[in-house]
């Protein structure tokens, strides 16, 4: 283990209570799946939890939970790009479906998707958009309300990403939600039936 990889997996002691020591996540803690997730997203999520951008809305108690554990690391940006690398490195773990939708309704919505996160949404760094398939499904459902909501995204200024990200989900009915939610778990279920190369 080099010195690097050592100091993530010691800052990732901070994270593990809420998010796993594998980085499976909580829902009873409203902590979702990390492991896996890019480098590049982790350390970009972690920056706005620290700068205010995310887990300031009072109705965002999850967010509101990250936030002071996001500037302990900041700290420190040495700190966040271990634990972002380790984290990153870390397996994507197997979760179970919860959201309960129609994926044949969830797969026409989720085109609109598309063009940002890809077509087997796994995301685009380019365009600053995360992978969707194998994420915490309930999670997307939250995060997609929050959207909504104004919760996240909800300033352009500190959080333009985010903002982009609010049109799209002020479209859809919880029920369309969970359909594309459902679609998205789908695409990762058919994933990960195709033969490893």
């Amino acid at each position: 283990m080099s010195q690097d990889e050592g100091r993530g997996e010691r800052a990732y002691k901070l994270c593990t209570y809420c998010h796993g020591e594998q980085g499976e996540g909580r829902q009873d803690l409203a902590s979702p799946s990390i492991a896996g997730l890019p480098e590049w997203y982790l350390k970009a999520q972690l920056t706005k939890f620290s700068e205010g951008a995310r887990g300031l809305h009072p109705q965002d108690l999850g967010g509101m939970k990250m936030r002071p554990m996001a500037r302990t690391l900041f700290a420190n940006q040495n700190d966040i790009d271990a634990v972002s690398k380790y984290v990153a490195g870390l397996p994507r773990p197997q979760l179970q479906p919860t959201v309960k939708g129609r994926p044949i309704k969830g797969q026409a919505t989720f085109q609109v998707c598309v063009s940002c996160h890809g077509e087997n949404a796994q995301g685009n760094q380019a365009l600053n958009a995360p992978p969707l398939a194998g994420a915490s499904d309930w999670y997307l459902v939250t995060q997609l309300k929050n959207f909504k909501a104004g919760i996240r995204g909800g300033d352009p200024v500190k959080d333009p990403t985010g903002a982009s990200m609010r049109p799209m989900a002020t479209a859809l009915s919880p029920k369309a939600m969970a359909d594309v939610v459902s679609y998205i778990n789908l695409l990762h279920q058919k994933q990960q039936q195709q033969p490893k190369q």
